[in-house]
């Protein structure tokens, strides 16, 4: 219902904002660690485990994220490490989606949860680390993604089908079209001029992620900012392709009237590593 999603909204935006400007990255990535253990719950439920086994894994996810903040991976670059986490999202991501439901059945269960809590605890460490970057640098890269939902999202729905009859993955998720990845993708593009603009007129303590590649990459920025863009949607495939494998609508009911926790982040997982190789080259 629209008043459950305004309220979570509400209470998820009380809880964000705050742990978001403070001047200590602490607060927020104690935030983003609790996400991310829900998110390992909800994803050891998908993979058809029981309560015990969801409550541990939720906890092992917290202990791995809490052990890299204690051995201080939060400052470092840790170039091979974003290198190692983009192959497996680009080369696993795209022969997943290319399998389907069948490949992912086929791997082990034990597999798949291990494969989960990694991509998950990756992805805590790049949004702790955007985060210890600059707030900046942080929301360049969320809104990244929220702007490349929406615009598919209304492209999707004004030239769906219209264009190219063939749909993205129909054995995934059937109403995702490829005039709908092209609007998100151009709605990125714009926001990353936007973005630019206001580093240099606004003087931001430190650099968004479209200024930073403007700068080190020249004329390649636009298609790392595509291949950013292109992430979130394999990120958002991969989370409904494991959800069709389980039978889920949502997630899970955590979030009341938005679905799970991974229904918000699917798309931020593959994206933040991205983003923090490219910040570490």
């Amino acid at each position: 219902m629209l008043w459950q999603r305004v309220v979570t909204a509400v209470a998820l935006l009380l809880v964000l904002l705050p742990a978001l400007f403070y001047p200590s990255p602490a607060p927020f990535c104690v935030v983003a660690m609790v996400f991310i253990a829900a998110g390992a719950w909800e994803w050891a439920r998908l993979t058809a485990y029981g309560s015990a086994t969801a409550l541990a894994t939720g906890l092992l996810a917290t202990a791995v994220c809490t052990a890299a903040w204690a051995f201080g991976l939060l400052e470092r670059p840790l170039l091979g490490g974003w290198v190692l986490a983009a192959l497996l999202w680009v080369v696993g991501g795209a022969w997943l989606l290319y399998r389907g439901p069948d490949g992912l059945r086929a791997l082990p269960r034990p597999w798949r949860l291990v494969l989960g809590l990694v991509v998950l605890c990756t992805a805590w460490l790049a949004v702790a680390q955007a985060r210890t970057i600059g707030t900046n640098f942080l929301l360049s890269v969320m809104v990244l993604v929220w702007v490349a939902d929406v615009g598919a999202y209304f492209a999707g729905r004004r030239w769906g089908g219209r264009l190219i009859a063939r749909k993205l993955a129909p054995a995934i998720s059937p109403g995702k079209s490829w005039e709908g990845v092209a609007g998100g993708m151009l709605g990125v593009l714009v926001l990353s001029l936007a973005w630019r603009w206001a580093d240099v007129h606004w003087q931001a303590d430190t650099p968004s992620i479209y200024t930073e590649l403007a700068r080190t990459l020249h004329w390649l920025v636009w298609p790392a900012i595509l291949a950013l863009a292109a992430m979130s949607v394999v990120g958002d495939l991969l989370e409904s392709l494991v959800k069709r494998v389980a039978g889920a609508k949502d997630s899970s009911g955590l979030l009341p009237g938005h679905g799970g926790v991974l229904d918000r982040l699917d798309a931020l997982l593959p994206t933040f590593p991205l983003a923090l190789l490219l910040h570490a080259l």
